[in-house]
C-alpha cells in the first residue's frame, strides 16, 4: 500500500454561506493557488478522570467531552496576492468564521479525497510575515482557527457529510 507524503496533505479556507457581505475569502486566487503551505492542528482529545475506589488496584475511568484543538494554516507571503487579504482580515480576528478544508492530493498533486472539514471555524489569530535581514528564506504568514464540531467528508464532492 502506498504511503502519503506530507506535501500531499493540504488545506484551504472559504467564506461560509450566510457570512456578512464583503468578508474576504481565500479560495483560488488569480494565480490559481488556494492551498496553504503548512496545515497543522485539529487533534481531538478528551479529558478523563481516573477514580480509585478504596482498595481497587485499577481505576474506573470517567470520560469527558471531546475537544478539538486549534488549526493553524501557514502560507509563504506573496505581497501581490496576500497583502490585500491580510489588510482586510486584521480587524476580523475573533469575529470572522471560515470553512477550513483539509484535502489529500495524489502524487500528481491532484485532489484525491477530502479528509476533513471544519465548518464555521472562528479566526482567532493572524501572524504577520516576519523579517530577517540576514535570511533568504521565504517570509510566511499564518492564520489560526478555533474549531467547533467537525464535519467528516466521505466523498470528493463533499455531498455526504456527518458531524462529529
Amino acid at each position: 500500500m502506498a504511503k502519503t507524503s506530507q506535501r500531499q496533505i493540504v488545506a484551504y479556507i472559504e467564506v461560509p454561506e450566510g457570512s456578512p457581505e464583503g468578508q474576504p475569502g481565500m479560495g483560488a486566487n488569480t494565480d490559481g493557488t488556494k492551498y496553504f503551505t503548512n496545515a497543522t492542528g485539529g487533534e481531538i482529545t478528551a479529558a478523563v478522570e481516573k477514580v480509585y475506589d478504596g482498595g481497587q488496584r485499577f481505576p474506573e475511568v470517567l470520560c469527558a467531552t471531546a475537544d478539538i484543538g486549534d488549526v493553524t494554516l501557514t502560507r509563504h507571503y506573496d505581497p501581490t496576492r496576500d497583502a490585500p487579504f491580510l489588510a482586510a482580515i486584521r480587524h476580523l480576528v475573533g469575529t470572522a468564521y471560515y470553512d477550513v478544508t483539509f484535502q489529500e492530493l495524489n502524487c500528481d498533486l491532484i485532489n484525491a479525497a477530502n479528509m476533513r472539514q471544519y465548518n464555521n471555524a472562528l479566526l482567532v489569530g493572524v501572524t504577520e510575515p516576519d523579517g530577517d535581514a540576514s535570511s533568504g528564506a521565504p517570509a510566511s504568514f499564518s492564520l489560526t482557527f478555533s474549531i467547533g464540531p467537525i464535519s467528516t467528508l466521505t466523498s470528493t464532492e463533499g455531498s455526504d457529510t456527518t458531524s462529529v
